[in-house]
C-alpha cells in the first residue's frame, strides 16, 4: 500500500474542516480533507436544513475568504437579542445601532451555507477530498503523521503528513487515536430544532426565552419564518417529538408566549442530546483539535460554530507565521521543533477563548435552569444589571460577536497570505 505525503491532513470535512481547508489555500500548501459522510448525504449535518447564527467574526472571517457575498445574500440578519426568564416581568436587549453596527449575527440555513463552502471546495486545486473514507488508525512520531482510511468496498489507503488537524466533530476518533481524553458531562436535556411561520413580522430579532425546562432560541429566517432551538429535559424528550404539529405548537406557545402571535406551519423536527465537552488538551505530537473535536458547548447562546472558527482563523494564523513547509519537496522536511513550537502557540492562545465560552454558556444553563431561591435572585438581579449598568450590554455584545480578546486575522476581516 503506497503511502502519499500531504503537508496537512484534515481529518472531517463538515463545515469547520471544509472551512480550514478553505482558509488554508492562499498558503499554497498540499491539503487532504477526509471525510467519512458523503457529501450531501441526508446525514451531512453541512447539508441539512438547521440554521446556524453566524457572529461578527465569522462574518469576518467569510469576508477575507471571499465567500461573503453568496452567503449574506441568502441569510437573515440580526439586528436585536432579545432575553427574557419566563414568569418573571421586564426583559433585556442588545441592538445592533447601539453597537454601531450594521447587525449583530446573520442567520443562514446549513445547506446554504454548505453549498457555498463546497462550491469553493471544488475551486481549489492545492486541496484533494477524501470522502467517503474513515481514518481507522494513525502513528505520530516527530518526524510526522500517518494514517489509515478505510475506503469505499473494502479498500484501504494511507497517507502520511507533518501535521494532521481533527475536525471530526465531539465524538472525535481521531483525537481518541491521538491519545486525548474528552471530560463530558450530560445536560439531561435535549434540543428539539426546527423551523415555523409566526403570525407577527418577527422584525430581525433573536430571542432568548429561560424556561424551567431549558432555554428557547427563535431566530429570524428567511421568508417570514423563525427557527428554534427548544431545550427539553431528555425524560421528555420522545413525548414532545412524538406530538402532532398542533400539540407541538401548542406546547411551544405556552413556553414562549406570544410576543410573535400564533405559530403555525411548523417542518421536520429533528432533536439532540445536549453534552458539555472538553478536551482536556487541544495538541499531540504533529496533531491539533479544532471545533467540537476540542469542545462542545450547550447552544443557550449560539456560539459552538463560532468558536470553532475561531479555532480555524487562529490555526491558519499560526501556520502562516510558521513558515516551517518547503513548497517543492515532495516528502516532509519540516522541522519537528518549529512544528510543536507552532501547536504550543496555537494551544496557549486558544486555551483562553474556549474556557471563557464553556464557562459563560454552562453558567448561563445553570443560573437560569435552576429554582433555587438564591439563584433566582441573582438571575433578577442580572437581568436587571444588564439593562442598567453602563457598559454591561456592550461587553456582553462583544462577546457575543466574537470580537472580545485577541483576534487571528481572519477573525478581523483580513486576509492570510
Amino acid at each position: 500500500m503506497s503511502t502519499k505525503h500531504y503537508d496537512i491532513v484534515i481529518a472531517g470535512g463538515g463545515m469547520i474542516g471544509t472551512s480550514l481547508a478553505i482558509a488554508l489555500a492562499p498558503l499554497g500548501l498540499r491539503v487532504a480533507m477526509v471525510e467519512a459522510i458523503p457529501r450531501k448525504a441526508a446525514a451531512q449535518p453541512s447539508f441539512d436544513d438547521r440554521s446556524t447564527a453566524l457572529s461578527r467574526s465569522t462574518q469576518r472571517m467569510f469576508e477575507a475568504m471571499g465567500l461573503w457575498p453568496r452567503i449574506v445574500a441568502a441569510s437573515t440578519p440580526i439586528r436585536s437579542i432579545h432575553v427574557s426568564d419566563q414568569g418573571r416581568f421586564g426583559f433585556s436587549h442588545i441592538d445592533a445601532e447601539e453597537q454601531e453596527v450594521e447587525a449583530l449575527g446573520y442567520v443562514v440555513i446549513n445547506r446554504v451555507l454548505g453549498a457555498v463552502l463546497q462550491d469553493a471546495l471544488d475551486a481549489l486545486d492545492c486541496v484533494e477530498v477524501i470522502c467517503p473514507a474513515r481514518i481507522t488508525a494513525i502513528e505520530l512520531a516527530p518526524g510526522g503523521a500517518s494514517a489509515v482510511l478505510d475506503l469505499e468496498e473494502g479498500k484501504q489507503r494511507s497517507l502520511s503528513s507533518d501535521l494532521l488537524i481533527a475536525a471530526d466533530g465531539a465524538n472525535s476518533a481521531v483525537r481518541e487515536m491521538m491519545g486525548i481524553t474528552a471530560q463530558k458531562s450530560s445536560y439531561g436535556q435535549r434540543a428539539v430544532i426546527g423551523n415555523l411561520l409566526p403570525e407577527k413580522d418577527i422584525e430581525n430579532v433573536a430571542y432568548e426565552r429561560f424556561t424551567r425546562h431549558g432555554p428557547l432560541a427563535v431566530l429570524p429566517i428567511a421568508d417570514g419564518r423563525a427557527a428554534f432551538v427548544w431545550t427539553v429535559s431528555e425524560d421528555d424528550a420522545e413525548r414532545v417529538m412524538a406530538l402532532g404539529d398542533d400539540a407541538f405548537l401548542a406546547e411551544l406557545q405556552e413556553q414562549f408566549g406570544f410576543r410573535l402571535g400564533a405559530f403555525s406551519k411548523v417542518g421536520k423536527r429533528a432533536s439532540y442530546p445536549l453534552v458539555l465537552s472538553k478536551a482536556l488538551r487541544l495538541t499531540a505530537t504533529r496533531s491539533v483539535l479544532i471545533g467540537n473535536s476540542a469542545h462542545g458547548l450547550h447552544p443557550v447562546s449560539a456560539q459552538g460554530f463560532n468558536l470553532g472558527m475561531r479555532d480555524v482563523a487562529a490555526i491558519v494564523d499560526c501556520i502562516a507565521d510558521a513558515s516551517v513547509w518547503s513548497q517543492s519537496s515532495e516528502a516532509s522536511d519540516s522541522d519537528p521543533a518549529a512544528i510543536a513550537a507552532m501547536l504550543e502557540q496555537y494551544a496557549s492562545w486558544r486555551r483562553a477563548d474556549q474556557k471563557k465560552l464553556v464557562r459563560f454558556t454552562d453558567g448561563l444553563v445553570k443560573l437560569f435552569g435552576s429554582e433555587r431561591r438564591p439563584l433566582r435572585v441573582l438571575r433578577n438581579i442580572a437581568m436587571l444589571g444588564f439593562d442598567l449598568v453602563p457598559g454591561v450590554r456592550s461587553v456582553f455584545a462583544k462577546h457575543t460577536m466574537g470580537l472580545a480578546g485577541r483576534l487571528p486575522r481572519l477573525s478581523r476581516g483580513v486576509p492570510v497570505k
